[in-house]
């Protein structure tokens, strides 16, 4: 440590604190695959498709999938038989 040290312009802890973490969402959110908005629009279709129809939770899959420069939002419903 040299004696003019405590002169150079130190990075603010709370910046780097946040510069790190807005890289540990971004990492998340590619490794996930999918946008942040998948599970909520799971979710409120569950919730539409419920009215009109009994189904299970794990009946409404909802997923992006890449074709060609584009995603596509692909979403899948598994009704009950009987049911159409």
């Amino acid at each position: 440590m040299g004696l003019f040290d405590f002169l150079k312009a130190k990075k603010n802890t709370a910046e780097t604190a946040k510069n790190r973490l807005q890289i540990i969402i971004a990492q998340e959110r590619t490794s996930r695959g999918g946008p942040d908005y998948l599970p909520l629009l799971r979710r409120e279709l569950l919730e539409v498709i419920k009215k009109y129809v009994n189904v299970d939770a794990d009946a409404v899959k909802v997923d992006v999938i890449k074709d060609g420069e584009h995603d596509v939002l692909d979403i899948s419903v598994a009704l009950p038989e009987g049911q159409s």
